[in-house]
């Protein structure tokens, strides 16, 4: 069960893990399940810089503790919410043309507008967010980001039969991710916002039903671009809620 949990730091994070033996399909099933706690180690180390900056730098706050959110994640869904970009333009609604275009290694116009748009608003979330000592939000946005990963991938068929992900899939302890995921919801609900915890749902639900539709299934790609949308959505929606 420990080594299922390194193989999600690994996988998730730029921080250095190392295996004298590497994963096998079921370390990286079990791995699924610690996505929330991956989420809740990333989202305690940006918290304690944001704490650590001086304050009434609303921006450069922002500035810094964005930069250091994608590096700690090694940019790995970011990739994935471009690649989904370019196919969701590009794939001109057939999912074989779809597909082809995730496996491309480029990225398109579209993908690079995504991304940028998505880092903006994240940034300009954070801006508001930050200043006004709202700093819970940091470790919420990952924990259910990756929650509702992992719950994508417990309740989807996966179109691919080669892949990381693919090994993900064949061996789920399903009832453990989605236990996982919900409780995350339940506790940030209670403790801290039930519009965050909400979005967070919802998201999943949206993600799921576009992918289902186009492509009858999901991608690793599918995943990580849940992982950027269910952030920057749970931060707009904090942030709106300050205003």
């Amino acid at each position: 069960m420990l080594k299922g949990l390194l193989v999600a730091i690994q996988f998730l994070t730029v921080f250095p893990v190392g295996f004298r033996d590497p994963p096998g399909a079921r370390e990286w099933g079990m791995s699924v399940a610690w996505y929330p706690l991956v989420g809740a180690l990333i989202g305690a180390l940006l918290w304690a810089i944001a704490l650590m900056l001086p304050s009434g730098q609303g921006v450069l706050e922002a500035a810094i503790v964005l930069a250091l959110w994608v590096f700690a994640s090694g940019a790995l869904h970011l990739d994935g919410l471009a690649d989904c970009a370019d196919a969701w333009v590009g794939g001109f609604g057939d999912r074989e043309r779809s597909l082809a275009i995730m496996k491309d290694p480029r990225s398109g116009p579209v993908a690079v507008v995504v991304v940028v748009v998505v880092l903006l608003l994240k940034f300009a979330a954070l801006s508001v967010l930050l200043p006004a000592g709202d700093h819970w939000v940091l470790l919420a946005a990952p924990v259910l980001a990756r929650g509702s990963a992992g719950g994508l991938l417990a309740v989807s068929p996966y179109v691919r039969s080669q892949g990381i992900a693919s090994a993900m899939i064949a061996d789920l302890p399903r009832v453990a991710i989605l236990a996982g995921a919900g409780l995350c919801v339940l506790a940030v609900g209670l403790f801290w916002s039930v519009p965050a915890a909400l979005i967070s749902g919802l998201t999943l639900v949206l993600i799921r039903f576009l992918a289902m539709r186009r492509l009858a299934g999901i991608t690793g790609d599918v995943a990580g671009a849940l992982v950027e949308i269910s952030e920057t959505a749970i931060l707009l929606a904090v942030a709106l809620a300050q205003t």
